[in-house]
């Protein structure tokens, strides 16, 4: 019988290594797994390498994980919020690596490594510093760059409600990095709001099939903050 539940978060992240390369979904803090960023800082793994939308900001999620001292190398498209201290502290004194990806390419080279793709030729980035020491060329009148796929050892993921199958469906803007790290990463961890039974998800609703997941943990949301008026 498939069932790829797990009880608790602590169980969720197990057999995550130091220096492990971590997808985590969200834009900003639409889909972001706090509780699973949570359980990989009680689990201590270090040298981590985070891909994801941006590096955090305040004290919660990748800004947390930045704080405990985790993190080698972050992979994202924006690096710098009003509230990205941690990550521009950490920069400034030389003590993370950052590699700067434009958003449409980050989510074109998951989705490459999700699909087997060897590599993707995009016009972004052409003519500017990114494309420095990299490939180009010509296709039908337009410059394009050669960039290559990115993959992770293990993807952080949050849904709105999954089966123990590992079916998940998302709610509205918190779907965004979620499908297409799910695919590209060598294990698939994943924290819902609601886990149902096999057949309550409508098979058309489905975003990300259970092949792609391999355990999933009911986590309740994290409180909401208050923002001043």
């Amino acid at each position: 019988m498939i069932n790829k539940i797990v009880e608790t978060t602590e169980q969720a992240v197990a057999g995550l290594k130091d220096g492990a390369s971590i997808m985590i979904s969200g834009f900003g803090d639409a889909g972001a797994p706090h509780q699973l960023i949570e359980a990989v800082i009680a689990h201590g793994a270090t040298d981590l390498t985070i891909i994801s939308n941006n590096a955090g900001s305040g004290e919660t999620g990748i800004a947390a994980l930045i704080k405990a001292n985790r993190v080698r190398k972050v992979i994202c498209s924006f690096p710098r919020q009003s509230a990205s201290h941690h990550f521009d502290n950490r920069y400034r004194a030389g003590e993370i690596e950052l590699e700067l990806v434009p958003q449409g390419n980050l989510a074109a080279r998951i989705q490459a490594a999700g699909s087997g793709l060897g590599a993707i030729f995009t016009p972004t980035g052409y003519g500017t510093l990114l494309a420095e020491g990299k490939e180009t060329r010509r296709i039908d009148g337009r410059d394009y760059v050669l960039e290559y796929p990115i993959h992770a050892d293990f993807a952080l993921v949050k849904a709105s409600a999954g089966d123990r199958w590992g079916n998940l469906v998302y709610r509205k803007v918190a779907r965004n990095f979620g499908p297409i790290m799910a695919m590209a990463a060598k294990t698939t961890i994943v924290q819902v709001a609601k886990i149902v039974e096999l057949g309550d998800l409508d098979p058309e609703a489905i975003v990300t099939p259970g092949i792609f997941v391999d355990r999933i943990v009911r986590a309740d949301p994290a409180p909401a903050v208050a923002v001043a008026a």
